[in-house]
């Protein structure tokens, strides 16, 4: 599974990106809402589902000030369905699984240039873009997974307060 930063930076934003209409290109979204419903409200911590528009939830992140932003999204990556993996933003924006209204290196270059903020982006390899298709059973269980992972390193107790 990923390794995580550490120490983890006190303000972190985790943003779902991704068309929950079409199967596996809905998984940032999905990881977003599995860590809402884990999560109790958490300092230091907002998390998004921004759907195809991330660049829609710029106010919310302006008023939050993140340390990091942290994107979720699918991407082919060329590996097996469920593979999460850290993508460089600036090489990004031919892997996203979907048509968002900007690609995820622009909006990431905005976020630094206005928030100050670093950003990141993991890709979940999709199997499925069908529409109206379900999560397939790997990038499901590839979510939960990593709504583990994050739902621990978010509520460490030697995290900053």
């Amino acid at each position: 599974m990923l390794a995580l930063p550490s120490p983890r930076p006190a303000r972190i934003a985790i943003i779902g990106v991704g068309n929950q209409l079409n199967g596996d290109d809905g998984a940032g979204p999905h990881v977003v809402r599995e860590l809402a419903a884990r999560l109790p409200a958490t300092p230091g911590l907002l998390l998004l589902d921004a759907g195809l528009a991330p660049e829609n939830f710029s106010g919310p992140l302006r008023r939050f000030r993140p340390d990091l932003v942290l994107q979720i999204d699918a991407a082919d990556q060329g590996g097996p369905p469920g593979a999460t993996a850290w993508i460089d933003w600036e090489e990004a924006d031919g892997l996203s699984a979907s048509t968002h209204t900007l690609p995820p290196s622009v909006f990431a270059k905005f976020l630094i240039a206005e928030l100050g903020c670093r950003v990141a982006l993991i890709g979940i390899q999709p199997a499925v873009l069908e529409l109206n298709a379900p999560l397939s059973p790997a990038v499901d269980r590839a979510c939960s997974e990593l709504a583990d992972v994050l739902g621990k390193w978010l509520t460490a107790a030697e995290g900053p307060r």
